[in-house]
C-alpha cells in the first residue's frame, strides 16, 4: 500500500526478485509506478476493495496511506497481517551485515554512493535506496553472494528504530518531521537511540558538529571537510564541473580523488562513503575508481541543461538546510550569475514549522516562483499555504504561480535566464521534462 513511494518500490521490487507474487495499490500514478507495471508488478490506482480479487500472506503499509483508507479497512477486517515497510525492511536485512545511513538529509546520496562503491568494486551488495541510481537506473540492487545490505534509514515515523545495523551513518540532526516529533531535542533523542543499535563489532561513522550522544561499547568516527576528523578531506576545488579533493584519515591522504558533481555538500557525502567502503576493506584504487565512475541520483543536483547561455539543475532539496546548501553550491560554481528558482513546499506542517527557514534560503536566490503546497500524506492545516514563505522573502522578484502558468510555452519569454532550477520533493520533478522543452525553445544552444 504506497507502492509507488521510493523506499515501497524498492521493497516491490525486493518481493518481485525473489520470485513472490505481488500486487500493488496507488492513489497516483506516476513514473515509479509505471516501472513497477513494466517491470511485471499489477497496481490499483483506485481506493476501491471490490477491485481486490486475490488473497495475500501479509500487507506491507506506510502510514502516508492513512488507516481509515478503505483499503487498508478491507484487510485489517480479514485479519490480513499488515506491517510497516520499517518492520518489513528490519526482518529482510537483520541477519545481513547492514549499512544503515541516516540523517534529516544527506542519506539518499550517501547510501547510493556506498551501495555504487561495494557494487562497482566487486565485493556486492543488496541495496534498498530512496532515490534512483543514475548507474544502475533503480533503487533496488541485489547480489546473490553477498551478505551486505546497504539502506536508507529513514526518521520519519522513527522507523530507523526497527533495522539492526552492522554499521551506522548520521549525516544530520537537524530539526525535521516536527508532526512526529515534539521538538529539536526529541529528534536528537532518537537519532542517539538509533545510534546505540549499532553492532559493537561495527562502527558508527558521524558528521562531526552534529548534536549526537554517542553510544558506549561502539567504535565511533567523525567525518568532516575542511576541518580535522577521524576521516575528512581538503584542497576541495572545481574542475570542469568536477571536484577535486584529497582524502585523509590516520596520516594517511589519498589525493586527487574526483567527483563528477560540484558541491561541497557532495564532497562531504562521498567522504563518509569512501570512509565506509574502506571500514569493510575496500582499497584505496578499488574505491577511487568507484567514486570517479559515480553518476549520482535522479532529481539530486541533476543538470537537465548545461550550455554556455543556460543552465538547468533538478534538485530534490525539500528542506531549509538542504535548498540554502544547494544555492550556495550554484553559487560557488557560477558566480555572478543570475539564479531563479521554482520551489515547491512539501508538506503543510514542514512548511508551518520553517516557512521562516526556508524563505532566509530562497533569498539566496534572485527570482523566486513558489508552487502550492504539496501536501503527500498530509490534510491542509488552516492558514498554512505558500503564501508564508513569500511574505518573508526578502528579495523583490518573487511571485506565486500554479503549475499550469509555468507550463505555458512562453512563461519564461524575456526573463533573461542564466541559471533555473526545480527545487522540491513533491510531483514537481514531473514538470521538469515539459520545462526544459518549453526552455530549450526559448534558449536554444549558442
Amino acid at each position: 500500500m504506497g507502492v509507488g513511494g521510493i523506499g515501497m518500490s524498492a521493497l516491490a521490487r525486493y518481493f518481485k526478485h525473489n520470485k513472490v507474487d505481488i500486487d500493488g495499490y496507488d492513489k497516483t500514478y506516476s513514473r515509479v509506478t509505471n516501472d513497477l507495471e513494466e517491470e511485471g508488478i499489477h497496481i490499483l490506482y483506485e481506493e476501491d476493495p471490490s477491485l481486490i480479487k486475490n488473497n495475500y500472506d501479509l500487507v506491507v503499509w506506510t502510514p502516508a496511506i492513512k488507516s481509515d483508507s478503505p483499503i487498508y479497512q478491507y484487510f485489517e477486517k480479514l485479519g490480513t497481517p499488515i506491517k510497516k515497510r520499517s518492520e518489513v525492511l528490519g526482518n529482510i536485512t537483520k541477519h545481513t551485515t547492514c549499512v544503515a545511513v541516516a540523517g534529516t538529509h544527506g542519506k539518499t546520496t550517501v547510501s547510493t554512493m556506498i551501495a555504487h562503491i561495494l557494487t562497482h568494486s566487486g565485493m556486492g551488495c543488496s541495496a534498498f535506496l530512496g532515490g534512483i541510481s543514475n548507474n544502475y537506473h533503480t533503487n533496488f540492487l541485489f547480489h546473490e553472494s553477498s551478505n551486505l545490505s546497504v539502506v536508507e534509514a529513514d526518521e520519519f515515523d522513527r522507523s530507523f528504530l526497527k533495522l539492526s545495523p552492522f554499521i551506522s551513518v548520521i549525516t544530520s540532526t537537524d530539526p525535521d518531521h516536527l508532526d512526529i516529533y515534539s521538538d529539536k531535542d526529541d529528534i536528537q533523542n532518537t537519532f542517539s537511540q538509533f545510534a546505540t543499535r549499532t553492532n559493537p563489532n561495527g562502527a558508527l561513522f558521524y558528521k562531526k558538529g552534529i548534536d549526537l550522544e554517542l553510544p558506549q561499547g561502539v567504535h565511533c568516527f567523525s567525518y568532516s571537510i575542511d576541518e580535522s576528523a577521524d576521516y575528512f578531506s581538503t584542497n576541495i576545488y572545481a574542475e570542469n564541473g568536477a571536484s577535486i579533493f584529497n582524502f585523509n584519515f590516520e596520516k594517511t591522504r589519498i589525493e586527487n580523488l574526483k567527483l563528477v558533481f560540484p558541491g561541497k555538500h557532495n564532497i562531504e557525502n562521498a567522504t563518509v562513503a569512501i570512509a565506509v567502503t574502506m571500514f569493510l576493506g575496500l582499497t584505496e584504487s578499488t574505491i577511487r575508481n568507484a567514486i570517479e565512475s559515480f553518476l549520482g541520483i535522479e532529481r539530486r543536483f541533476q543538470f537537465k541543461i548545461k550550455q554556455d547561455n543556460l543552465i538547468f539543475i533538478d534538485d530534490y532539496a525539500h528542506h531549509p538546510e538542504e535548498v540554502k546548501s544547494v544555492l550556495l553550491s550554484v553559487r560557488q560554481l557560477f558566480p555572478g550569475k543570475k539564479i531563479t528558482v521554482i520551489f515547491q513546499p512539501h508538506l503543510f506542517s514542514r512548511t508551518k514549522d520553517f516557512a521562516s527557514e526556508f524563505a532566509t534560503s530562497l533569498s539566496l536566490a534572485n527570482d523566486v516562483y513558489l508552487l502550492p503546497i504539496y501536501p503527500a500524506r498530509e490534510k491542509p492545516i488552516e492558514g498554512v499555504n505558500s503564501q508564508l514563505i513569500l511574505d518573508q522573502i526578502d528579495i523583490n522578484n518573487r511571485q506565486l504561480v500554479k503549475k499550469e502558468e509555468l507550463l505555458q510555452q512562453d512563461f519564461f519569454k524575456n526573463q533573461h535566464l542564466q541559471i533555473i532550477m526545480t527545487l522540491g520533493a513533491g510531483d514537481i520533478g514531473e514538470m521538469v521534462s515539459p520545462l526544459k522543452q518549453n526552455i530549450s525553445a526559448l534558449y536554444p544552444h549558442e
